[in-house]
């Protein structure tokens, strides 16, 4: 696209809205992305004061004359990546991004701004639409403690007042410990709640969890929950994914046990991917006593990955530490 080029080189198009231009025309053929490229770009002085949604259309209108079936195509082709993501934001607060077709979007938000304008009661426009969001998703009121399995590891003393080390979020990370007490404290005192407390070890120097093993080749549910409470992100280094599947590092079908010290838990894309010939995948654990996972591509790179700290050291004797670790496989 010589001329869109020329309009960047020139500084009448900035470089994102050359990046939209190039999008737009991506689903024709090449004539086509020509013929638009010299519509659209071929006087730069046609650019000036147009902003990205006036580019975006100009492109889109074009690109239709020129090739409508394609257009109509890749639109029934987007459907198909339709999605809903989460993320951190700052402050204990989330991103929840939903990916959707135009009309159910709009229809989405058309309902929330409906509720919103029906409400007068000291929240802010944007508060209403979020609690309406919530209300309508879960079918709670979004001030009710929500019944799902949300896993929150800390410390006893944490729990009971008696530290403030920062509790882990599975899925979010790091939250302070006033936020985990009243997560926890709302969760028990509404009745509609089920909280349930869960014991776990940790070495007392490193605050790893001790393992649990298991012969069979699916991984049980409280070993699965224990690898999910551990890990925390997708193991693969540089992914942090949310955990989807828990998967052997030694693979099974060469005698890789279930086991927590061989148990990893990645997202769908990852496990898939170390599947391909020439990945390998190894755990250990290191002088700090964390659990730890290297990765070696097909190209002989070497990539490690740690399991996060979750729970602060304690001072107790190599017997107890001993003591503690032959129960929890007990218990296994």
């Amino acid at each position: 696209m010589p001329h869109t080029l020329a309009a960047l080189d020139c500084g009448a198009l900035s470089e994102w809205r050359a990046t939209l231009i190039v999008r737009e025309s991506a689903c024709l053929d090449v004539a086509d992305r020509r013929a638009l490229d010299a519509e659209l770009c071929g006087d730069p002085g046609d650019l000036e004061g147009m902003g990205d949604a006036r580019v975006v259309a100009a492109a889109r209108a074009i690109a239709y004359r020129l090739d409508p079936q394609a257009v109509v195509d890749r639109a029934a082709n987007a459907e198909n990546d339709r999605t809903v993501t989460i993320r951190p934001a700052p402050d204990t607060m989330t991103y929840l991004t939903a990916l959707l077709p135009v009309a159910q979007g709009v229809s989405v938000y058309a309902a929330l701004t409906r509720a919103a304008d029906t409400r007068c009661d000291g929240r802010s426009r944007g508060q209403v639409m979020a609690d309406t969001l919530v209300e309508r998703v879960t079918g709670r009121d979004a001030a009710v403690p929500t019944p799902i399995a949300v896993n929150l590891v800390m410390s006893d003393e944490t729990l009971l007042g008696a530290a403030n080390t920062p509790a882990q979020l599975c899925g979010y990370g790091p939250i302070p410990a006033a936020v985990a007490r009243t997560m926890v404290a709302s969760a028990v005192t509404d009745q509609r709640s089920r909280a349930t407390l869960r014991r776990l070890y940790a070495h007392p120097q490193a605050g790893a969890l001790v393992s649990m093993e298991s012969r069979a080749r699916l991984f049980p549910r409280g070993l699965a929950a224990f690898i999910e409470l551990r890990d925390q992100r997708c193991r693969t280094p540089y992914c942090d994914a949310p955990i989807r599947h828990r998967d052997h590092a030694h693979p099974w079908a060469d005698g890789g046990p279930t086991s927590a010290h061989n148990g990893l838990g990645t997202c769908e894309r990852c496990n898939y991917a170390k599947q391909a010939p020439g990945w390998r995948v190894s755990t250990s654990v290191d002088e700090n006593h964390t659990h730890t996972a290297e990765f070696i591509t097909p190209t002989g790179s070497r990539h490690r990955s740690g399991a996060p700290p979750h729970l602060p050291a304690v001072t107790v004797s190599e017997l107890e530490v001993r003591i503690g670790i032959a129960l929890a496989r007990y218990a296994a």
